[in-house]
C-alpha cells in the first residue's frame, strides 16, 4: 500500500484542476508540436544513434571521466570527483566559504537540486538565488514544489504568479505577463552582479575537450556561468559523452523532444576557465566541476537499470504520460518524477524512496515510443516494482490472491464458480454489478462485470465438431476474463475460426498468463504459471496457440522466453509456443476474406475503434485489426480522436488508484462519444471490463464489443452452437 503522505499528495494533485488543465493543455498541444518538429527527420535512427552512444559512455564511465578532468585541468579548470551528496556539497561550500562569498546565482539543475544544495548552503549563512524563472518563482512560494522537471511551474496560473510578484515587492502587481518578466529581469539582474559565485548544471560533458555544454531559454544559464568571478558546474556521470561529435544527436533531440523546439535560443559550450572582470580589469575566471557520483557508478554496473542513464532529462516521456498529466510532479516527492524519476530515485535516493512513485505506472507505453534515448521505461518500472517486492514483500492481499489463488487453475476456478452462484444480490441479475457495499470507490463511475455464470472452459466441450478437412489446428489461450467474465467472445471465436476451415480446441489445464503477477512484481508466480501453461498448450499439438487478449499475447511471446531464459530445456520450450502465438484477429487476417452471409449485407453500422495500449504498443496490430474490420460487410469505421489513449483499466491498477483509472475513463468516454459510433470494438478484454463499466454508468446505448464479437455478428453464416 502507498505512504499516507503519498496518497494525500496524490489527492491533493487531483483534486487541482488548475494544474491538471495546465498539464493537460500543454500536452494536447505537445503531440501536434513535436510531431511537427519532428516531421522530414528519421526518429527511430536518431534515437539509436543517441542510445548507441550513451549507452557506450556508461559502460566506461570513470575512464571518460578521467579523460574529461585531465582535459579540463590542463586548462586551468579543476574537478572534484563527489561519490556523495554529502562529498558534493561540502565542496561547493568550501569553495565558497574560501572566496567569502554570501549570495550565490544558480541556473536551472537537477543535480543541485538532487544533492540539496540550496538547503545547505543557506544553514551555512549563504544565500543561493535560483535565476531560472520558473525556479525563481517556486522560490519565493516556500513548500511549493515543481509540477514537471522542464517547466516546474507551469501549474501556476498567471495570476498566482501576479500574487506571488505582490508579496515579494511589497506592492500590488497586475497579472500582465510581459510586466512581470520585466520585474524577474530586473530583480535578478541585481543578483547576477552581486553574486561571488555562480553555479550551473551541464545537458553534455565532452570527455575529449573537457568542454560542458548548456542548453537554456532564458539566457540565465549564460549571465550565471560568466559574471560572477567564480563559476562551479555541478552534475552526473551520464552526462559524459566521449566526443564532440557526439554532442550533434543529442543537441538535435533533446530541445524538440522536451519543448518541440528545434533548438534552444542558448547553446553554451565551456571549455575550460574564460576571462572575467575583476575590479575593473579582466582576469581568468576560476572554473570548477563538480562530477557527482551518488549511485551513477552502481548503476551502470547494474546489467538491467544501466539502460536508464541514456536518459538526456528531455521529461517527454512524462509530457505523453497520461497519469503524470493528471498528477504531476508534486506527487512523486523526490527531485526526479515520471517513470524515468522513479527509476533514478532508486539509485540517487533509495530503493524504499522509488516504492511509491514506481507504483504510479499504469504501463501504457507511451513514453517508450517517445523516448529519443530509447529507454524501455515501463519494462524498467517493472523490473523496478520487482526489487521493491523482494525487499518489501508482496502485500499480504496481494500475496493471498496471487500466490494462493491465481497461481492454481483448478482453485481459482472452484472460487469463481462459487462466486458466479452467490453474486446474484450484487447484480441482481444483470451482466453487471453497479455498486459495491463498502467497496463504493470501486464502482464509483463505472459498473464491474458479473461473472458469467458457466465459464468458457467448461461450455467449449459442447462447441461445434471441427471441419472434416481443417486447414490447421489451433489451440485457444482465453485468458481469464473470456474464461470467467466474457465466455461469448470465446464462442464467437471457436464460431469464426471452425468456419474458416480451423480446428480449435480449448486445453483445459491452462491458467492465468501470470501478467498479474508481473505486475505486481512477482516474477516467481509468473514462473510457475508460465510452465503450466507452456505444458498445457503443448498437449494440445496445435499448429498455432490462438488468443484474444493482447495481455496474454505478451506473456505467451515475449515475457515466458525472458523468465525461462536461464533454463536450457524450458527456454527452449517457451520459445517453440513463442512462435506459435497468434493474437485472433491477427489470425483472421492471415486467413484472408471469411466466408459471408447469403444474400445481401446488413445496413452499416457505424463502429469506432479504441487501441489497447499492448495491443498497439507492444504486439502493434493496431492497423490489422482496422484492415480487418473495413473489410467486414456491415461495419462502417469511423476514428476517434485519442483512440491510442489509455482507456485507465491496467489490470489491479483500475483497484489500486481507481481516482486515476476513472479521470482516464471519463476523457476515452469523452472521445467515444464525439465520434457518433454505435459500437465500439477492441481487441483487449480488460479494456472492454473498463469501457463497457464506464458507458453503463452513464445509461449509454453505445455498446462496447471485442473485434471477434464484431465480425461474428456482422454477417458471418456461424452460428453459436451450445
Amino acid at each position: 500500500m502507498a505512504s499516507r503522505d503519498f496518497q494525500q499528495r496524490l489527492q491533493k494533485a487531483l483534486q487541482n484542476p488548475s494544474l491538471r488543465g495546465a498539464l493537460e493543455r500543454f500536452a494536447d498541444s505537445y503531440v501536434v508540436s513535436r510531431e511537427q518538429v519532428f516531421a522530414g527527420r528519421d526518429f527511430q535512427a536518431l534515437r539509436e544513434r543517441i542510445a548507441a552512444i550513451k549507452a557506450d559512455a556508461a559502460g566506461r564511465y570513470e575512464e571518460l571521466a578521467r579523460e574529461f578532468a585531465r582535459q579540463v585541468t590542463e586548462r586551468g579548470g579543476k574537478v572534484f570527483f563527489a561519490s556523495s551528496a554529502a562529498a558534493a556539497r561540502d565542496y561547493i561550500l568550501k569553495v565558497a566559504q574560501e572566496h567569502r562569498v554570501t549570495e550565490i546565482v544558480k541556473s536551472k539543475s537537477f543535480a543541485t537540486e538532487e544533492i540539496h544544495l540550496n538547503e545547505h548552503l543557506e544553514g551555512h549563512g549563504i544565500r543561493c538565488f535560483e535565476t531560472d524563472l520558473a525556479e525563481w518563482i517556486l522560490q519565493l512560494m516556500p513548500g511549493e514544489r515543481p509540477s514537471h522537471m522542464v517547466m516546474p511551474a507551469i501549474h501556476l496560473p498567471k495570476e498566482e504568479v501576479a500574487r506571488v510578484f505582490s508579496n515579494y515587492l511589497g506592492e500590488p502587481v497586475e497579472p500582465d505577463i510581459k510586466n512581470m518578466v520585466r520585474i524577474a529581469r530586473r530583480e535578478l539582474r541585481e543578483r547576477f552582479l552581486r553574486a561571488g559565485l555562480g553555479i550551473s548544471g551541464a545537458n553534455i560533458a565532452v570527455a575529449e575537450t573537457g568542454t560542458v555544454i548548456i542548453c537554456t531559454n532564458e539566457g540565465n544559464g549564460r549571465l550565471a556561468t560568466t559574471v560572477p568571478p567564480v563559476h562551479i558546474a555541478v552534475f552526473g556521470y551520464e552526462k559524459l559523452v566521449p566526443r564532440m561529435m557526439d554532442v550533434v544527436p543529442i543537441l538535435e533531440a533533446l530541445p524538440r523532444s522536451g519543448t518541440a523546439q528545434p533548438i534552444t535560443s542558448y547553446v553554451t559550450m565551456i571549455t575550460g576557465p574564460v576571462p572575467v572582470e575583476r575590479d575593473g580589469r579582466e582576469g581568468p575566471k576560476e572554473f570548477h566541476v563538480v562530477l557527482l557520483d551518488n549511485g551513477r557508478l552502481k548503476m551502470a554496473a547494474d546489467p538491467v537499470f544501466k539502460e536508464a542513464l541514456q536518459c538526456i532529462r528531455c521529461a517527454a516521456c512524462t509530457n505523453v504520460c497520461p497519469v503524470f498529466q493528471l498528477v504531476s510532479g508534486q506527487v512523486y516527492g523526490f527531485i526526479y518524477s515520471g517513470g524515468i524519476g522513479s527509476i533514478l530515485t532508486a539509485f540517487f535516493n533509495s530503493l524504499a524512496d522509488a516504492a511509491d512513485p514506481q507504483s504510479l505506472c499504469i504501463g501504457c507505453r507511451r513514453c517508450a515510443e517517445v523516448c529519443p534515448a530509447h529507454v524501455n521505461i515501463p519494462d524498467l518500472v517493472l523490473r523496478l516494482r520487482e526489487r521493491v517486492v523482494k525487499e518489501q514483500g508482496l502485500p499480504l492481499s496481494y500475496r493471498a490472491a496471487l500466490r494462493g489463488v491465481v497461481a492454481h487453475p483448478g482453485r481459482m476456478y472452484t472460487l469463481v464458480k462459487a462466486a458466479s452462484r452467490l453474486q446474484g444480490p450484487l447484480s441482481r441479475g444483470q451482466p453487471f454489478i453497479r455498486r459495491l457495499p463498502f467497496f463504493d470507490n470501486f464502482t464509483r463511475g463505472r459498473s464491474l462485470p458479473a461473472l458469467a455464470r458457466e465459464p468458457l472452459r467448461d461450455r467449449a466441450r459442447r462447441l461445434a465438431p471441427p471441419p472434416e478437412r481443417p486447414r490447421l489446428r489451433a489451440a485457444f489461450y482465453s485468458g481469464c476474463v473470456i474464461d470467467f467474465m466474457y465466455p461469448e467472445i470465446g464462442e464467437a471465436i471457436f464460431a469464426l475460426l471452425r468456419e474458416a476451415g480451423a480446428e480449435i480446441v480449448f486445453p483445459a489445464g491452462q491458467g492465468c498468463c501470470g501478467a498479474p503477477a508481473s505486475y505486481a512484481g512477482d516474477p516467481d508466480t509468473t514462473l510457475h504459471l508460465a510452465r503450466l501453461n507452456i505444458a498445457s498448450l503443448e498437449g494440445a499439438g496445435a499448429d498455432v496457440v490462438v488468443t484474444a487478449c493482447p495481455t496474454c499475447a505478451v506473456a505467451l511471446k515475449y515475457d515466458y522466453p525472458r523468465l525461462l531464459g536461464r533454463d536450457e530445456v524450458w527456454s527452449r520450450r517457451a520459445q517453440s509456443l513463442a512462435a506459435k502465438v497468434k493474437d485472433f484477429t491477427e489470425l483472421v487476417g492471415e486467413l484472408g476474406p471469411l466466408p459471408r452471409l447469403q444474400g445481401e449485407a446488413e445496413a452499416a453500422v457505424k463502429v469506432t475503434y479504441h487501441d489497447s495500449c499492448h495491443y498497439k504498443r507492444h504486439l502493434h496490430l493496431d492497423q490489422v485489426a482496422r484492415e480487418v474490420l473495413r473489410e467486414q460487410a456491415g461495419v462502417e469505421l469511423v476514428e476517434m480522436a485519442e483512440s491510442e489513449r489509455c482507456c485507465g483499466f491496467g489490470g489491479s491498477y483500475t483497484l489500486k488508484y481507481p481516482e486515476i483509472s476513472r479521470a482516464l475513463l471519463e476523457r476515452k468516454l469523452r472521445r467515444i462519444q464525439e465520434t457518433g459510433a454505435k459500437v465500439v470494438a477492441t481487441d483487449c478484454p480488460g479494456c472492454l471490463i473498463q469501457l463497457r463499466g464506464g458507458l453503463d454508468q452513464k445509461g449509454s446505448p453505445i455498446r462496447v464489443m471485442h473485434t471477434a464479437e464484431v465480425l461474428y455478428r456482422a454477417g458471418f453464416k456461424a452460428e453459436r452452437v451450445e
